[in-house]
């Protein structure tokens, strides 16, 4: 199951960035931004606690959503390729493994979390 949520990610991705493509925006612009939301590992230099939450702020899909219907609507260009890049780059990192953090450490996250319990509870 877990292999088949990281295939579903990476095809978000493709789908992401072939949409991005599409739409005439360089590709250049899209490889050297696509880092960019990793910015947010800095919380991780005061705590734990702060950088997950810091973190997740970066990676959570609430924000570029909401920002990707307000290009649309408003037709801002820009804005719109900054939010398909940062929603590839979401995708990327979960596709990667990469998951939502824990005040407990960088590396537990959501889809960790997820994976042990789902091995608890085959039938």
């Amino acid at each position: 199951m877990r292999s088949l949520v990281k295939l579903e990610y990476g095809i978000g991705f493709l789908v992401l960035f072939t949409i991005y493509i599409y739409l005439d925006f360089s590709i250049l612009w899209f490889f050297l931004l696509l880092l960019v939301p990793d910015i947010c590992m800095i919380g991780y230099v005061v705590n734990a606690k702060v950088g997950a939450i810091i973190y997740n702020m970066g990676h959570s899909f609430i924000v570029p959503c909401i920002l990707l219907v307000m290009a649309l609507f408003a037709n801002i260009a820009l804005l719109l390729s900054i939010v398909l890049i940062w929603l590839a780059h979401i995708f990327m990192d979960r596709a990667l493994g990469y998951g939502l953090k824990h005040a407990t450490g960088f590396k537990d996250t959501h889809l960790q979390k997820w994976a042990c319990s789902e091995n608890q509870n085959d039938f």
